[in-house]
């Protein structure tokens, strides 16, 4: 057997460099491979970029747990009467001023009535005529009813003497209503309280020209009753039908920020004004203190549930354009989509949407105003990395930015 041949250690050394001077070369061109797809993927970043418009996008926030709906009331009494002359004349003399606590059927003033003090007098003397004449031609009638049981009258002289008493006696009937209706109307001379109440106005003083009714003339006193007030309110229609019945809501006047009175949803007009698309609403509040006034401005605060579909949006994702309001979207193909809203209640930087879009919408936020429909977009992430790259065979859409 011949012996085995064993390489030299030189022979094994050089193996072991070249053998490293190629992992050396294999991994320098790999990193110079990588370092080249890197700087061509910035490079198509960049063109990608260059060709199509990068936008911020806004998830749609659902609204709280409740909501709260702050609207302007007008304060009225529970009963407020303007109280009108029923006859013409001059005031004699008045009795309550503004302010007074009154009683039902308290006088309140008087009013002198020449014309028709005269109209009475006239209308007694009627009654007084008519009441003779009916007693001459009673009397005479019955005269004539005895003289026919001999046979001295016809019977149709008889039947006239009788008409003509019936008829004198319908005139006495006739002078009597008449002046009964001007005792009634004189009854109004006296000016009173139709109930307990405060006197709030007096528009009228002595000698005084006094018009009859509400048309022509002013009123001369206003009587209210505050121990409860009013309050009448308009609802948009969104929230209509979250209004109901006996609701406790809360109200706050401006000359006394720091208390809240609460009310009462008395009743709901159950229909929408055409013009303005609201409902009225009416509220009932205790003020047994009297320590707020008929007429006053306030402002009711209702705490509703939230509205599931009513979304809010930043006012900065809005487009303004003839087609009505909308706002631009993003669908999976980084493809703008137009969507028209409709804007329930403008919370000043933030808007709530009650229809056009939902939960998964990406909305453009500060698009451009030429922005259309199908224009490609890259979409920028949260750290201000572009995300979402179209591919590079991906065409821009004509009219894209």
């Amino acid at each position: 057997m011949k012996p085995e041949k064993i390489p030299s250690p030189q022979v094994s050394a050089r193996l072991r460099l070249v053998g490293g001077l190629i992992a050396v070369f294999l991994i320098v061109m790999a990193v110079i491979g990588i370092l080249s797809r890197i700087n061509h993927e910035h490079d198509l970043q960049k063109q990608v970029e260059l060709q199509h418009t990068t936008v911020k996008i806004v998830a749609p926030e659902t609204g709280l747990s409740a909501q709260s709906l702050i609207l302007p009331v007008n304060v009225r009494a529970v009963v407020d009467a303007p109280i009108y002359a029923r006859v013409n004349g001059y005031l004699k003399v008045w009795y309550t001023d503004i302010g007074a606590h009154v009683k039902k059927g308290q006088l309140l003033g008087e009013i002198e009535t020449p014309e028709l003090d005269q109209q009475i007098f006239r209308a007694k003397a009627d009654v007084a005529t008519a009441h003779s004449n009916w007693e001459i031609a009673d009397v005479t009638a019955k005269r004539w009813q005895n003289l026919l049981a001999t046979d001295s009258v016809s019977h149709q002289e008889s039947d006239v003497k009788t008409a003509d008493a019936k008829s004198r006696h319908d005139l006495l009937n006739a002078a009597e209503a008449n002046l009964k209706a001007l005792m009634a109307e004189q009854s109004f001379q006296r000016v009173v309280a139709p109930f307990d109440g405060i006197v709030t106005e007096r528009n009228t003083d002595i000698g005084q020209l006094i018009t009859i009714g509400s048309t022509s003339g002013q009123a001369l006193f206003r009587v209210v009753d505050n121990t409860k007030l009013r309050m009448y309110t308009e609802i948009p229609q969104n929230y209509a039908s979250l209004i109901k019945p006996k609701m406790t809501v809360h109200i706050i006047f401006p000359e006394m920020p720091s208390q809240t009175f609460d009310a009462t949803v008395l009743g709901i007009s159950n229909a929408i004004r055409e013009a303005s698309r609201t409902s009225q609403v009416e509220l009932l509040m205790d003020n047994k203190n009297g320590a707020l006034f008929t007429g006053s401005y306030a402002e009711v605060h209702f705490e509703l549930p939230a509205n599931s579909t009513v979304f809010r949006l930043p006012v900065s994702t809005l487009l303004f354009r003839k087609e009505g309001l909308q706002v631009a979207t993003v669908n999976t193909d980084n493809r703008v989509v137009l969507k028209h809203i409709t804007i329930a209640r403008d919370l000043g930087r933030v808007v709530e949407v009650s229809s056009g879009i939902d939960a998964a919408d990406r909305v453009i936020d500060s698009p451009s105003d030429s922005i259309v429909q199908g224009d490609i977009v890259v979409v920028k992430r949260q750290d201000s990395k572009p995300d979402d790259l179209p591919e590079k065979k991906t065409h821009e859409a004509e009219g894209s930015l």
